[in-house]
């Protein structure tokens, strides 16, 4: 079984080594066979030097991908999925704030599912460090329009910690057309229509302080964002 870990990165040269070594130790003691696809989304630091210059690399089990310019996450995350070639791939964030320990818990429910995804809303998560208050309202303002107009039934759709069945991700891949902070609800509004199945998963997390993501200046754009999402597959063709 391989392991496909897809990470996107922009300007993460303070945090990446840190999370790359955490990778390795923990999916290397576990014996899993695996491979870590960072796409650096036009970072303007060294993150592509760090990430090539890590044990992973040495071991060749890392691809670098670079945008060639910042396209946005969810770009980001499409490029890795369809570069991906395990049975499984993991989406996470860079900064780990869900640790890679929880991929167990993810694992345990993926014979049984298409996706299984991390949660903060569940009530066996536990937060370490939770957000400032104002972006935790944000949040629970942003969830509660995602449920109104969207994907009803999911109660954190952006936590950065997904596992996909690997024919799974990549045709939800393939249609993505979001590249930015709702590009999760998308994945999942795509899963929904293909009749893909979803565990919520309860997990350990915490708030990074040098998050890049303003959901109160941003606001607009992120809910125009959002509505789009039904509107721009309205008239789609679903092929396998």
């Amino acid at each position: 079984m391989l392991l496909s870990l897809v990470i996107p990165a922009y300007n993460e040269e303070k945090r990446l080594a840190v999370t790359l070594e955490k990778i390795s130790t923990y999916l290397d003691r576990k014996e899993i066979d695996y491979e870590v696809i960072i796409v650096d989304d036009g970072s303007v630091d060294k993150t592509s030097q760090v990430a090539l210059s890590s044990k992973l690399a040495k071991q060749n089990k890392l691809i670098l991908l670079k945008n060639e310019e910042n396209k946005g996450k969810g770009y980001s995350v499409k490029r890795g999925i369809l570069k991906a070639k395990g049975e499984y791939i993991l989406f996470s964030d860079a900064d780990l704030s869900t640790p890679i320990e929880e991929l167990a818990k993810l694992f345990f429910y993926i014979n049984n599912y298409n996706i299984v995804i991390g949660s903060r809303a569940k009530k066996e998560s536990k937060i370490i460090v939770h957000q400032p208050f104002y972006r935790e309202i944000a949040g629970k303002i942003f969830n509660l329009f995602v449920q109104i107009f969207i994907l009803k039934g999911i109660c954190d759709t952006q936590c950065g910690f997904k596992l996909f069945k690997t024919d799974c991700a990549k045709k939800i891949a393939r249609y993505l057309k979001t590249s930015g902070f709702v590009f999760d609800v998308e994945m999942l509004y795509l899963a929904k229509k293909f009749g893909y199945n979803i565990k919520e998963v309860g997990i350990i997390w915490s708030n990074s302080c040098e998050s890049k993501v303003n959901i109160l200046k941003d606001f607009s754009k992120i809910f125009k964002d959002l509505i789009s999402i039904k509107y721009i597959h309205k008239n789609t063709l679903w092929k396998n």
